[in-house]
């Protein structure tokens, strides 16, 4: 018996079904600028929690890649990463703000309801002041849009680096 691991093979990745960026730059421009403005004045670790949690629920591979990635270079630790999709029985590994964040996240996420809750609003807006608030919810609009953009044109995962851009 050999002491060397065998190679594992892995499915075959899915090829990109259109270079959606390629073929549409100005709107990738627009959309990197709106990413840009809309992430202002948020914490850049929260950012990436509603960033991996929205793109959990819109099950965007592309997305979680970069997001996870980007959120352990900037210090998240794994356990909260990997806790963040049961945050309702996990919520002990967030504080108050980061959970109004998430569940914020989630209502605007999963308009299959019709609406974002009204208490679910309240909470965000205790603990943002307005204009964080206005903030948060423009970047969890944004990474809605490019979660969209990432799973209709098929965005093959595993391949970006933390700070990589375009």
């Amino acid at each position: 018996m050999s002491s060397a691991q065998e190679p594992v093979e892995y499915a075959t990745e899915h090829a990109p079904r259109l270079e959606w960026a390629r073929h549409a730059p100005e709107v990738y421009k627009a959309m990197v600028r709106l990413d840009t403005a809309a992430k202002q004045g948020l914490d850049p670790r929260l950012l990436e929690l509603v960033k991996i949690r929205a793109s959990q629920l819109n099950h965007c591979a592309f997305c979680l890649d970069m997001h996870t990635k980007d959120a352990l270079a900037a210090g998240e630790s794994v356990e909260r990463i990997v806790q963040l999709s049961a945050w309702e029985e996990s919520r002990h590994f967030y504080t108050e703000k980061e959970l109004a964040a998430i569940e914020l996240t989630e209502a605007v996420t999963v308009l299959t309801e019709g609406f974002v809750p009204d208490e679910v609003y309240e909470r965000a807006a205790k603990r943002f002041e307005e204009a964080e608030l206005a903030q948060l919810i423009a970047a969890i609009t944004v990474i809605n849009a490019w979660n969209r953009l990432g799973v209709t044109s098929r965005m093959a995962p595993g391949h970006y680096q933390p700070g990589q851009r375009g």
